[in-house]
């Protein structure tokens, strides 16, 4: 399980004229986080640095990267990438891009402008716990329905989808813990699981 953040943002903070311009996103993995920072250096082609930092969960570990992008070492990437970490957020991606005003600001000046941007945007965000889950489908019959649907609900799994076939298709997503605890009570139950097939993995917020 971790912590992350419920939604992208921005903000924008003015220091002694320069422009720093704090974007949060979620993201699922490293291609996706890399992807989006292309995406916004683009966007801001002309600002004088796109400094960035993200934290990723996956399953052998966290991964950390930051860039202080021509900034003097230690000014921005760094302390941006700390505030996640003391936050324990991860699958966070932000980016600052400053906009050089004329005045330089010193290594102090650019570690609180840099951090200040980033606090500001998350000062915004409601935080999460999520966790790898599965999306499930089950296959039972219009009989069953309302009794999977209560089932479902008593144990805080989210349907996703309902799909009206010869049979109902319910697609749904939670912790494999919780499938493997349907699977074991399936004698137990009220309602009977004609299929059951696991669609793919995914983080799910819990």
């Amino acid at each position: 399980m971790f912590k992350t953040i419920s939604e992208d943002m921005t903000a924008e903070i003015v220091e002694k004229k320069s422009k720093f311009i704090a974007n949060i996103f979620y993201v699922e993995n490293i291609e996706e986080a890399e992807a989006k920072l292309k995406e916004v250096k683009k966007k801001y082609y002309d600002a004088r640095h796109n400094c960035f930092a993200y934290s990723i969960f996956t399953k052998e570990g966290v991964v950390n990267r930051f860039s202080d992008d021509g900034e003097p070492s230690g000014t921005a990437g760094a302390p941006m990438l700390n505030i996640l970490t003391s936050k324990n957020l991860s699958n966070c991606l932000v980016i600052v891009t400053r906009y050089f005003g004329g005045i330089l600001l010193g290594t102090g000046g650019l570690v609180r402008a840099y951090t200040g941007a980033v606090q500001e945007a998350l000062s915004k965000i409601k935080e999460i716990n999520k966790d790898i889950g599965i999306e499930v489908k089950f296959e039972i019959t219009y009989s069953d329905l309302e009794k999977l649907k209560y089932y479902l609900k008593q144990n805080e799994i989210k349907i996703l989808e309902i799909q009206y076939f010869e049979n109902v298709e319910v697609i749904v997503e939670t912790t494999s813990e919780k499938i493997e605890i349907i699977n074991k009570q399936k004698e137990e139950l009220n309602f009977k699981i004609l299929s059951e097939n696991i669609l793919k993995e995914k983080y799910i917020e819990i």
